[in-house]
């Protein structure tokens, strides 16, 4: 029933976590001190609470999804690699999201917002001349902000209606 009751309370901070707990609470159909000690025990599942803006209302008018191939494997390079992009990436808020991965003949993706496609160039230039010798091939595919057709804005409250498939 805690289970249960936590993923409930997980489902409504999505949906909104800046709600007062006695407001989560009725939404969940729990007692405010229940609320209220459960929320303790989500933050063990919550990363952090933000806002998802607007990205082509507050300046910025590119999307970037860029995939890259890795040239090297050996364990000891791979590390220090790791390391180093690592490095780069504190460097570039823009990046909003950076991992490992395998598509597409790529193993890595980066995912980042730009002011503009001047910016990004700089971006991407930048991102070569540092990873030149362990980064054979890089790819973009480019979302306009400003004018392009957005089907489903990025939010991530859309998850709140999917968590009950993993329960």
């Amino acid at each position: 029933m805690k289970q249960e009751n936590l993923i409930k309370l997980l489902k409504e901070l999505i949906r909104n976590s800046k709600r007062s707990d006695r407001e989560l609470a009725k939404a969940v159909n729990l007692s405010q001190p229940t609320v209220t000690r459960l929320r303790k025990l989500a933050d063990k599942y919550v990363r952090s609470y933000t806002i998802v803006p607007e990205f082509g209302k507050i300046g910025y008018e590119l999307l970037a999804f860029t995939f890259v191939k890795a040239r090297t494997y050996e364990k000891t390079k791979v590390e220090e690699n790791i390391r180093l992009v690592k490095e780069w990436y504190k460097k570039h808020p823009n990046v909003i999201f950076a991992s490992d991965g395998e598509g597409l003949g790529k193993d890595g993706v980066i995912v980042s917002v730009h002011k503009n496609y001047s910016k990004y160039a700089d971006f991407m230039r930048d991102f070569i001349l540092n990873f030149v010798d362990f980064a054979s091939d890089v790819q973009s595919f480019l979302v306009s902000l400003k004018t392009g057709i957005i089907l489903k804005p990025f939010d991530l409250t859309y998850l709140a209606d999917d968590i009950n498939n993993f329960q």
